[in-house]
């Protein structure tokens, strides 16, 4: 039989969580029969929606849900090939057996690193591209206000609101951070959050208000954006992270909605999969000609996936968290 090894959650977190709440377990597979394949790891992304799953829909003593990149070592199925490269949601597996369902044959482009399908030109990518232009209805030469601009979603929304003629402003919590935001990737204000009354900082800013809000953070954040917001202003909600490992901050200028009639609606990538063609047409070519820049920190073990996933809550990382198991 083959061996694989799984990363499971043991106990549920109590605010942020800890390495405690993880076990690596060595696991048994069985021979692959007609229609499955086998497959190995390269990559695993780390993402902050993980998170609140932990208190209830993640299984106890069960891999941890989530996705990556893979190499299919064996096939006995139609549609794959030993040595494809496939997505999947397989979860935190350094190597298992699948029927083929949930994965996708990747063709990357060879002139592209292989991480970027698991950021840019991944659901990051896509979540980025739709929230902002679909669900924000975004329109040439806004005002806009991305949350948390350094992450990984964040800095793709705002790059491509620059890419749209925007005044784009980003917030984002260290000095590292907001110098690569401010002289890399050429935001027109940026604020460390960590340093500044957000209130005070958002509304120097922002002199002609605020047409979209993209919303990653919650709390504060909300709260001092809202009586920027201009009439017929929209927020994409793509992430709560501030609420996440409990507690987080009350919102208490709601009401600002009410008379300058914004709009506010969630949405997750898989709302924009009738996007994919132009998204990936479109995020290619920006990423070929150095439109849309990134960065990333890769972990290089899978051992490392739960530490990635705690370091993303402490701030650790600059851009997309990815964990690297195999070239």
């Amino acid at each position: 039989m083959t061996t694989a090894r799984e990363i499971h959650l043991v106990r549920r977190p109590n605010g942020l969580p800890t390495s405690e709440d993880f076990a690596l377990v060595d696991v048994r597979l069985p021979p692959i029969v007609d229609g499955q394949l086998l497959v190995d790891a390269v990559l695993l992304s780390v993402d902050p929606y993980m998170r609140p799953r932990l208190d209830s829909d993640q299984p106890l003593d069960a891999p941890m849900l989530g996705g990556g990149i893979g190499r299919v070592i064996e096939s006995r199925h139609p549609n794959f090939a030993t040595g494809d490269l496939v997505r999947h949601g397989s979860g935190f597996r350094d190597r298992f057996v699948s029927d083929g369902t949930g994965l996708t044959a990747l063709r990357p482009d060879p002139d592209l690193p292989l991480t970027v399908y698991l950021h840019a030109l991944g659901g990051t990518g896509l979540t980025a591209y739709g929230g902002l232009l679909e669900t924000g209805a975004l329109k040439d030469g806004e005002q806009v206000f991305v949350s948390t601009a350094a992450r990984a979603v964040g800095s793709v929304a705002a790059q491509i609101a620059k890419l749209k003629g925007c005044y784009v402003v980003g917030t984002t919590g260290s000095p590292e951070k907001v110098a690569w935001l401010r002289d890399i990737i050429g935001l027109d204000a940026v604020i460390d959050y960590k340093m500044q009354p957000l209130d005070n900082a958002i509304a120097a800013a922002t002199p002609n208000g605020i047409d979209v809000y993209f919303e990653n953070v919650g709390g504060a954040h909300m709260d001092a954006a809202l009586p920027r917001m201009n009439v017929r202003g929209r927020i994409p909600v793509c992430g709560m992270i501030s609420t996440y490992n409990g507690g987080g901050e009350g919102v208490h200028n709601l009401f600002n909605m009410i008379y300058r009639r914004v709009r506010m609606e969630g949405f997750v990538a898989t709302d924009f999969a009738h996007l994919g063609g132009s998204f990936t047409r479109e995020m290619t070519k920006w990423l070929k000609d150095g439109s849309i820049k990134y960065q990333e920190t890769v972990l290089n073990g899978f051992e490392k996936a739960p530490e990635g996933l705690i370091g993303l809550f402490k701030g650790q990382n600059l851009g997309k968290m990815l964990i690297r198991i195999a070239e």
